[in-house]
Order: C-alpha cells, then sequence, then structure tokens
C-alpha cells in the first residue's frame, strides 16, 4: 500500500528495544517537525483553502502526537533529550532541484511529506508488530494508522494541484531515491534512521 521499494531491516526493531529512550526522544521531534511543516505549507502557501484547513488540523494532531510520546517519556521516568540531525530528511531533501514555480515547489513539498509520513507508517507498523513491551506496540499501532491517513492526504494535494501524470511519475522517482538512502540507513535508534 506504501509504495516504499525498500522495506525496513526487521532488525532495525531490536537495535530501537536496546533504545527505547532514543527513539522516543527522535520520535517526539518528529511529531514536532511534522506539525512545522504543516504550519510552513500554511504561511507559504495561504492561498490553496482546502490546504490550509488541513494543515490547521494535521498541525494540531501532530502538536497532540508530541505530547503523547513527550507523556510516555516521562512516564518512564525519563525527560525529552535534545534534538538531533536527521540524516533521512536532509538525505531527501536533496532529491529535487531548488527553485520552479510556485506550484512546482508545493507539489515537492507535498511529495517530501508524503514519503516521510509512509516511512513512518511503515517503521511504526514494524515497532506494534515486533515489540514485546505490548504498551508500546499498542502505541505505534494507533499511531501506524494515523500516519498512514496522513502519507494519503499529502499525496493527494500532489496530484490535485500539479499534473497528475507529472506527480505521479516524480513520486515514483522519489520512492526510488528514497531506496537509495534506505541502504544506507536502519541501524540507528531513529524513527527515520
Amino acid at each position: 500500500m506504501l509504495g516504499l521499494k525498500l522495506p525496513t531491516d526487521p532488525r532495525w526493531v531490536n537495535i530501537v528495544e536496546k533504545n527505547i529512550d532514543e527513539i522516543l526522544t527522535d520520535h517526539a521531534y518528529c511529531e514536532q517537525k511534522a506539525a512545522s511543516t504543516a504550519i510552513s505549507l500554511i504561511v507559504s502557501f495561504p492561498e490553496y483553502t482546502e490546504l490550509v484547513e488541513e494543515m490547521v488540523a494535521l498541525s494540531r494532531e501532530e502538536m497532540g502526537h508530541f505530547k503523547m510520546v513527550h507523556d510516555l517519556i516521562l512516564e518512564r521516568g525519563k525527560k525529552l533529550g535534545r534534538d538531533r540531525k536527521d540524516e533521512y530528511v536532509l538525505e531527501l531533501l536533496k532529491f529535487f532541484p531548488k527553485g520552479g514555480s510556485r506550484t512546482t515547489q508545493l507539489v515537492h513539498r507535498l511529495l517530501y511529506a508524503a514519503l516521510i509520513e509512509a516511512r513512518s507508517c511503515e517503521r511504526f507498523r514494524l515497532l506494534s508488530e515486533e515489540l514485546p513491551d505490548k504498551k508500546l506496540a499498542n502505541f505505534y499501532h494507533k499511531l501506524m494508522v494515523s500516519e498512514a491517513s496522513h502519507y494519503t492526504m499529502f499525496l493527494k494535494f500532489a496530484r490535485q494541484y500539479g499534473d497528475r501524470n507529472e506527480v505521479d511519475e516524480k513520486w515514483q522517482d522519489l520512492l526510488e531515491f528514497e531506496a537509495g538512502i534506505m541502504k544506507n540507513l536502519g541501524t540507528s535508534e531513529k524513527v527515520h534512521g
């Protein structure tokens, strides 16, 4: 369903399991960045009313997820750690050239967002199925469902605002590029790492 070209190596869950506090900190910041992305799309493209409405709802939802993860960190007797660079996103952002029309820029940002949500969904599914801690497994199952709807929403908007054939071609090319990135990741306790 997600269309990812390279699935995550299931051994990644073993790394996460040994470093739950680290993945929770990374996850919290991923949720915060997702909310920031939604707000940034509102600021950059206010004329797209339907998009603005959805991004308002998304920013609230993502900050709600941030709070859920933060609460989980506190329940575990820990504190939120510091944010770290997300190598996955930094590499992904190299795919599309800078510039172009406003519509092109919008489509590219929507495709990036769709792919990040798709990979998050895939990773959360693995955690929900493989983590022995049932509370964490259930937590990630709920978030997996949410991430899947975000992925499809971003892709829908990209197809709505751009030329459908062009967007679908760019999406497939981006998926191939992302698979290349993933060959070098999956060895750290990060949502995308």
